[in-house]
């Protein structure tokens, strides 16, 4: 058994050169001798649709199953209209369904985000964490934005 902490990294992002998606593969480097930050593109993940939740398309399965793998979850997002980008919810919704089946519950989960905006990333970090409660993930509380 290995005391190594294996972390899922996800860019809510899907702009190659965004700012989320390189503060993440910075954070790569930054990881403490022994763990490992795995990074997930979620390129390629479709909106959520509950008629395919009981036969995931495969990207969605192969997402879903490095969730579940992980030990923790670092998200690094921008905020899309004061809220979460839609790519990143929807691949949230995949990954908690079907109802029972949520490969998130229990992860612990760190929250970062880039932006130009005066606020950053206040709004989807907040709503980020909402999510969480009815996910039962365990987010790292402090420091915020």
């Amino acid at each position: 058994m290995s005391d190594a902490v294996r972390m899922l990294g996800i860019a809510g992002s899907l702009r190659k050169e965004s700012y989320n998606r390189s503060a993440l593969r910075a954070a790569v480097g930054l990881v403490p001798e022994g763990s490992s930050l795995e990074i997930f593109d979620l390129d390629g993940i479709p909106p959520f649709n509950q008629d395919h939740e009981k036969d995931l398309p495969p990207r969605v399965r192969e997402f879903k199953a490095k969730v579940a793998a992980a030990d923790a979850v670092l998200i690094d997002t921008p905020e899309y209209n004061y809220s979460v980008p839609g790519v990143l919810k929807n691949a949230i919704d995949w990954a908690s369904r079907p109802y029972g089946n949520n490969a998130w519950d229990g992860k612990a989960v760190a929250i970062m985000g880039a932006s130009m905006g005066t606020l950053g990333t206040a709004r989807v970090q907040y709503h980020l964490r909402q999510m969480f409660v009815f996910l039962n993930m365990f987010p790292l509380n402090r420091p915020k934005s």
